[in-house]
């Protein structure tokens, strides 16, 4: 049986190489183990170009596990965090403050509506209690992307600290930690790199480190214990995913090999203009508008018909090898389909050739489709 290609935000389609690296048993404490994570860190440093500057913390779990450990570890409990909202992944690191105790404000726009920078000096000038900024730069539940370098730089002028959360952006949209300050950007093996899941990782300020020591409301997901440890003796504090790290690692490989970020990002914008333009041959329109649609999953009404119902659809579209993801907002019915992983404009047009191929079996055609409710 041919495994399907996953059209999705993580966990996505692999390549056979990066499968075939976890076909090796690794000791945990083993020097070449050891090294293989030092590699892996060092690659992931040189993507935002923040090796002075920063350090790549690893830890075991998947993105969300990162972020909360960012949160408990930079924050400190009598900080204030503003979280931008735009979507159910700003929600979600919105809960994770509320969780840890931690105050919080939020700002939510609609899930089509950037947050501007605007919003942002406005909101800082009127809370002088608020310590860190937190925001996602793109958005998975839609696929909007946010002006993240506008954001930084107002962050940085009122003297507060940011942390990004790029899990689906990170490797195939730039950000160069010499241009845009920040004291966490957070990501994961599973995303743009085309690595596994279960690995997270944060590109921790060194001197916001420094100072973050007994932050932490845990032992696993303190991010300063688990650096300070790695730094003494090279080795993961608890049991390392030894199979991701080595699939994460010949991921980079080829992440090098295909030119890197910039090639990364064209092969993505390619699949997603050729998503694009087949959905709209087919009477389907996406949600966001071209200027603010990340090149990392998009985002599409549903047909305003009732003979469509998300589930049969996904079975008729699965049957044909290829799965989607359901849509993720509140107020309108949609469905996502994913432009990253180890895939290629071809197979994106043999997708979009399956969901027309799909919706005329349940007797939806272009004409029927209608507007969006």
């Amino acid at each position: 049986m041919t495994a399907p290609v996953l059209l999705t935000p993580g966990p996505l389609t692999t390549s056979a190489r990066t499968r075939q690296a976890m076909l090796v048993d690794w000791g945990s404490w083993d020097e070449r183990f050891n090294q293989l994570t030092a590699s892996v860190c060092e690659q992931l440093l040189a993507i935002i170009d923040g090796a002075d500057s920063h350090h790549c913390i690893t830890l075991q779990g998947s993105g969300t596990f990162a972020v909360e450990a960012a949160i408990g570890t930079l924050v400190p409990r009598d900080g204030k965090v503003l979280v931008l909202i735009n979507g159910a992944y700003g929600k979600r690191l919105a809960k994770i403050c509320d969780v840890l105790g931690r105050a919080v404000s939020t700002f939510e726009t609609a899930e089509d509506q950037p947050t501007t920078a605007t919003d942002v000096d406005r909101l800082l000038r009127a809370d002088p209690r608020i310590s860190h900024v937190a925001l996602i730069h793109c958005e998975t539940s839609t696929g909007i992307l946010n002006p993240l370098a506008a954001i930084a730089e107002v962050v940085k002028r009122h003297g507060k600290r940011l942390i990004i959360d790029a899990m689906s952006a990170f490797g195939a949209l730039p950000i160069d930690a010499r241009a845009v300050p920040f004291d966490a950007l957070i990501a994961a093996s599973g995303k743009c790199l085309e690595g596994v899941p279960g690995m997270g990782f944060v590109f921790a300020d060194k001197q916001a480190l420094a100072a973050a020591q007994g932050n932490c409301h845990s032992l696993a997901l303190d991010l300063f214990d688990q650096h300070a440890y790695m730094a003494k003796t090279g080795q993961w504090r608890f049991t390392p995913p030894t199979h991701v790290v080595a699939a994460l690692h010949e991921a980079l490989v080829q992440y090098a090999e295909e030119g890197g970020l910039p090639a990364r990002h064209q092969r993505y914008a390619r699949n997603c203009q050729a998503l694009l333009d087949g959905m709209a041959d087919l009477g389907l329109r996406s949600f966001l508008p071209a200027a603010i649609q990340a090149p990392i999953i998009v985002t599409f009404h549903a047909p305003h018909d009732p003979r469509y119902q998300f589930k049969d659809f996904y079975e008729r579209v699965k049957a044909k090898g290829f799965i989607l993801y359901p849509g993720k907002l509140t107020e309108v019915d949609t469905f996502r389909v994913g432009c990253i992983g180890h895939v290629d404009t071809p197979q994106m047009r043999a997708a979009v050739t399956a969901i027309g191929d799909a919706l005329r079996a349940m007797g939806i055609t272009p004409s029927s489709i209608g507007s969006p409710a």
